[in-house]
């Protein structure tokens, strides 16, 4: 059977670009997502033109009991599972922590760290079955370096380099692979859904230089994925160009 690669939040930006990449490699693929109808449009296209398998799950990775009977009820050689990316995640809202909106608080924290441990625990005890794997975990530049009005979304992703770590401590008796990609400016969905649909806003954060594209970091993990056996890439920091660190900025 051919390689699998499990990827969370793969109905936009870079899990769709690396659904798409991986598949290119002849990868079968588990897709999971909360929009069905994108999730089966992408599985379409996909089959159709690289003639892979590939299994869509519906399921919000916030939401406990939908991740466990989900991967639970896959088949055993579906549960072979070479490659995970973490890749589901969110910013909600911009603003200073004393007027934050705690319900934007939860879904962050429900999403982006939550979410991952569900997935990471069920998926990890596969790969130490088999003594094998690599799980990516996608944090941010948010996650190197605090920036005004971050905040709780800092604190996510802040996690999200502390939990990459820890899991490579914990794995490595098992000869798992375990590494985090932080990109900077990605232009995706990501600002749209920060400013829950202003659109001329979201536009605003990519204006006056060139950021990276979700196709540039499914690149990067596919490198990361792809090196020998022996090579684990533990950490890495991408930003375009123009960005610096997380406050400083060449715009024109």
């Amino acid at each position: 059977m051919s390689k699998i690669a499990l990827i969370t939040g793969a109905t936009s930006g870079i899990g769709e670009a690396c659904a798409s990449l991986f598949a290119s490699y002849r990868y079968n693929l588990i897709l999971t997502g909360r929009r069905t109808e994108r999730l089966n449009q992408l599985a379409q296209d996909l089959k159709l033109q690289f003639g892979v398998e590939i299994i869509t799950l519906t399921l919000d990775v916030r939401n406990k009991s939908e991740v466990e009977t989900a991967l639970q009820t896959l088949g055993d050689d579906w549960k072979a599972v070479d490659v995970l990316i973490n890749n589901a995640g969110l910013s909600q809202g911009l603003d200073p922590i004393q007027d934050g909106n705690t319900d934007d608080w939860d879904t962050m924290i429900d999403t982006n760290v939550k979410g991952l441990l569900y997935v990471t625990k069920i998926v990890s005890n596969w790969m130490i079955l088999r003594k094998a794997g690599h799980i990516v975990n996608l944090g941010s530049i948010a996650g190197k370096e605090v920036y005004q009005n971050g905040n709780v979304y800092c604190a996510t992703k802040f996690a999200v380099d502390a939990l990459n770590k820890a899991m490579r401590i914990d794995l490595l008796p098992y000869g798992i692979k375990v590494s985090a990609i932080h990109p900077g400016a990605v232009e995706t969905e990501f600002s749209e859904v920060r400013f829950k649909g202003d659109t001329e806003r979201a536009k605003q954060v990519y204006a006056g230089y060139l950021p990276l594209v979700a196709q540039d970091i499914a690149e990067t993990i596919w490198f990361m994925v792809s090196r020998p056996k022996h090579v684990n890439i533990n950490d890495l920091v991408i930003t375009p160009l123009a960005q610096a660190s997380a406050i400083y900025w060449n715009k024109g």
